[in-house]
């Protein structure tokens, strides 16, 4: 009897060690559900983009000027190419150009050669970059600039830009997003599902167009003739809509 009253604790012991709780009867270990969470999940809408253009007057203009100077030593050169870069400078200043304004570009100093490769002397180049902002002025300070530099000034470019463009960007922002709507709701109608809220926008960095560049060797005595025209400024955004639930659906 003793023997008896013993056996059957030790039994119930031996069988919760072998099989875990999670384990059904029958020995094979149960699968849990696998459920994705709701971020996993694709989303239930449309991805659209949109772009908005406008256009306005340039109020700015960006001369690139440029001096080069040769001469049978390096010393010579750079005294020439600074002597004529400094003149071109101190004339844009005395037009209105302020000091912040102006920039030095690029520096380069290169040996010339002759046929038997033997050197000859050296050519500085020396850049000089100015932001004019009284366009109607333009053409004669850009003119005065060349004249005070002589032979060795040089005019590389010029080119436009709109600096008070915040104006232009928010009613370019405006019409890109009505363009996405439009296409989104375009979309949504013929998946003939109702449009939702939105759950994304990104802008993509807004882009312009010059209206008008120039490439030239100015001459000392002529006006350089100016037109800035007007400039295109372009945004586009990325706009994700999410879908409503369809009628009679369920959410």
């Amino acid at each position: 009897m003793n023997r008896s009253r013993l056996a059957v604790p030790a039994l119930v012991v031996l069988a919760t060690l072998v099989a875990p709780s999670s384990w059904p009867i029958g020995g094979r270990p149960a699968h849990a559900a696998v459920t994705s969470s709701p971020a996993e999940r694709p989303r239930d809408g449309v991805v659209v983009t949109g772009t908005g253009r406008v256009s306005g007057e340039p109020d700015t203009l960006a001369a690139n000027f440029g001096v080069e100077a040769v001469a049978g030593t390096v010393g010579e050169a750079l005294e020439r190419a600074g002597t004529a870069a400094a003149r071109m400078r101190d004339a844009l200043v005395r037009a209105g150009t302020a000091r912040a304004d102006l920039q030095t570009s690029d520096v380069g100093i290169s040996p010339r050669q002759n046929d038997k490769q033997e050197i000859i002397g050296y050519a500085v180049s020396q850049g000089l970059s100015a932001k004019i902002r009284n366009l109607p002025q333009a053409g004669a300070i850009i003119s005065a600039a060349v004249a005070a530099g002589g032979d060795a000034a040089r005019l590389n470019g010029v080119s436009f830009a709109i600096e008070n463009d915040a104006a232009l960007l928010a009613e370019a922002r405006r019409k890109a997003f009505a363009d996405a709507r439009e296409k989104a709701e375009l979309y949504a109608r013929e998946a003939r599902r109702p449009l939702g809220r939105v759950v994304r926008v990104s802008e993509e960095t807004p882009g312009y167009r010059e209206p008008r560049a120039y490439d030239m060797l100015a001459a000392a005595d002529a006006v350089v003739p100016i037109e800035p025209g007007r400039q295109e400024l372009a945004v586009t955004v990325t706009v994700e809509w999410a879908f409503q639930p369809a009628t009679g659906t369920p959410a």
